[in-house]
Order: C-alpha cells, then sequence, then structure tokens
C-alpha cells in the first residue's frame, strides 16, 4: 500500500452496548474463582457463572460432611487435570453430593481473550454460552 493504514469493515461501526469480565465479576454475574484455580495449578484467570457456584459450590440445605472450600477445589482441580488435554473448550465430570446423594454433572470451560488479549478460562454450564 502507499503508506494509508488498511481499515477494517467494522472500523466505523457503532458500539451499541458492551460488558466487560469485570463488569460481569464486580455485577455478580461471574464469580472470581482465580485464587483457588492457581493454588490448583492454573496460570490463567478463572472465572465461573453463578449459575455453577450457586448449584455445585455452595452446599445445598441439608448435606452433611461439605464446605464450600472443597467443593469448589473439586471444580478447579479437575479442570487442571481436564485441561492436560489441551484445546481452549473443555468438558469435565465431575461427583458433586446433593440432597439426593452424589450426582455426576459435567461442566464446560472455555479459554479465550478477557477484557484484554491475555487469555482467561470461564467455567459454565454446558448450555451456557
Amino acid at each position: 500500500m502507499d503508506g494509508q493504514t488498511e481499515r477494517g469493515f467494522w472500523d466505523d461501526a457503532e458500539v451499541i452496548s458492551s460488558y466487560s469480565r469485570a463488569q460481569a465479576i464486580e455485577d455478580g454475574v461471574l464469580v472470581d474463582v482465580s485464587r483457588d484455580a492457581r493454588e490448583a495449578g492454573l496460570k490463567f484467570p478463572v472465572a465461573m457463572t453463578r449459575t455453577v457456584w450457586d448449584q455445585y459450590v455452595k452446599v445445598p440445605e441439608g448435606v452433611q460432611c461439605q464446605d464450600e472450600n472443597g467443593r469448589l477445589w473439586d471444580i478447579v482441580y479437575l479442570l487442571k487435570i481436564a485441561a492436560a488435554r489441551g484445546g481452549s473448550l473443555i468438558n469435565y465430570s465431575l461427583r458433586v453430593r446433593m440432597k439426593q446423594g452424589l450426582r455426576r454433572v459435567t461442566l464446560k470451560a472455555v479459554c479465550g481473550p478477557g477484557d484484554t488479549p491475555e487469555p482467561v478460562i470461564t467455567i459454565m454450564l454446558p448450555d451456557e454460552d
């Protein structure tokens, strides 16, 4: 080219709305679990959806011998093991104690850019985006 910068298709597009990962964490839509994930051996920041937290980290009423720290550890540590297979989309399963007994659940973890180009991981239910 003759010294001109090539323009992209979306360069002049108006941003109607945006919602950052930081805003989602601040609003409680995502729960930052990066500290626990680092302890489990994951190098990137990790957050999980509020739905995953409420369903599988919070201890259901009446469930004995469980705490949130242990349940969270199971989720992030098993993600660490599953991540060894590689890929930016990881489906993995674990057993979670619920009122009705042990239940096998499947979670999805997606690795990609967050609010910056740096990679982040988000843990969610298989039908969440």
